[in-house]
């Protein structure tokens, strides 16, 4: 979300059902990583990790009306269409879980989108989200939907 404290670390974000909310700061390194600092991905492109850029993973499960309504297939497109990497899948459950992985404000945006809106014919009541952490790369090359 592009802030920074008082000292000049960044603000971490959590998703709520009202936005988002400041929940804590990261100082200057990161897991090694300097913000502003140009890393590497697999292919040697290069990436920006400034703070705006920063990479992050979180996990997710949705409750609600979600399966049987091409919740995934929306996930994947919406992932895609923001840049984003991951999975979705259906649970025993009935719930939808995956993981994304990308820069900040573009998961904070996808976890709203999971939160929110989903597909058409879908009805949800809740989100969770868990495990979100910064990460120095993706795990993933693309967003995938597993059966």
């Amino acid at each position: 979300m592009g802030m920074r404290d008082s000292e000049g670390g960044a603000v971490l974000w959590a998703s709520g059902r009202r936005g988002y909310r400041a929940v804590g700061t990261v100082g200057v390194l990161v897991a090694g990583v300097v913000p502003g600092a140009r890393q590497k991905d697999e292919e040697g492109v290069g990436m920006n990790m400034a703070e705006g850029d920063t990479l992050i993973s979180v996990d997710y499960e949705i409750f609600g009306k979600v399966q049987g309504v091409f919740f995934r297939k929306y996930t994947q497109a919406e992932g895609k269409k923001l840049g984003l990497v991951g999975w979705v899948q259906n649970t025993d459950q009935g719930t939808v879980q995956g993981q994304l992985q990308g820069p900040i404000s573009k998961v904070h945006h996808m976890q709203e989108w999971l939160e929110t809106k989903g597909s058409p014919k879908s009805h949800i009541d809740r989100a969770n989200f868990r495990n979100e952490k910064v990460i120095v790369k993706l795990d993933y090359s693309d967003f995938q939907i597993v059966k």
